[in-house]
């Protein structure tokens, strides 16, 4: 996979460019902000984009907003994005329009290369990436009034491992239970969410963040 880094700490840049050239992808630019990032995209055209959320030059949402950037001009290209914390708004922006080829992950869980790997390949596949810790705080934020209230323990835990991007196929494995018992409990998600209509796992996702975000 090409790829173009954008990490404003030298350490962790170099760091990465070396885990990944390890692991057979071509790290082609390697940017410490986000105009160079977005030049390098230009430059470049690569398959993915892995950006912090804060960069120069103001250090707030600078990697945010040419994640976003990127997205709108170059719609084929997917976009990694990492964060020190989780920040709802990030996540719903990056998954305003689709939710294809888009990942959000805490910067802790590059120390988990595995995960941080698994994710990458993921979204570099046309799929989507959320961090399991933005996914609970979603979650947990909700009310008793709120209609995530109605689902089962069984249904949220189903839940979760969705909105994460995990396939009807790749839930049942995590929760060694039958593809046909995790296509029950999404029928009952969707049905108890209003969300039935929804359909395609790209939608069905992006649905769910959109409702947990409201």
């Amino acid at each position: 996979m090409r790829i173009v880094l954008a990490e404003d700490s030298t350490l962790l840049r170099e760091g990465l460019v070396r885990l990944l050239a390890d692991e057979g992808h071509e790290v082609v630019a390697a940017a410490a902000d986000a105009d160079e990032l977005v030049a390098a995209v230009a430059e470049h055209r690569p398959d993915s984009v892995v950006t912090d959320v804060r960069m120069p030059p103001t250090n707030t949402d600078d990697g945010l907003r040419a994640a976003l950037e990127i997205r709108r001009r170059w719609p084929g290209v997917a976009v990694l994005v990492l964060s020190q914390y989780v920040e709802k708004r990030y996540a719903t922006q990056l998954l305003s329009d689709r939710s294809d080829g888009v990942g959000y992950l805490l910067k802790d869980r590059v120390a988990q290369v595995e995960d941080f790997l698994d994710a990458l390949d993921r979204v570099g596949a046309g799929s989507t990436a959320l961090d399991p810790e933005v996914v609970r705080q979603l979650m947990s934020g909700t009310s008793h009034t709120d209609p995530l209230s109605r689902l089962t323990p069984r249904e949220q835990e189903v839940l979760r491992h969705m909105a994460q991007g995990y396939t009807n196929a790749a839930v049942a494995e995590r929760l060694h239970v039958s593809q046909s018992a995790v296509e029950k409990h999404v029928n009952a998600i969707f049905d108890k969410l209003e969300l039935a209509a929804a359909t395609g796992y790209s939608r069905r996702v992006l649905a769910i963040l959109r409702y947990l975000g409201s």
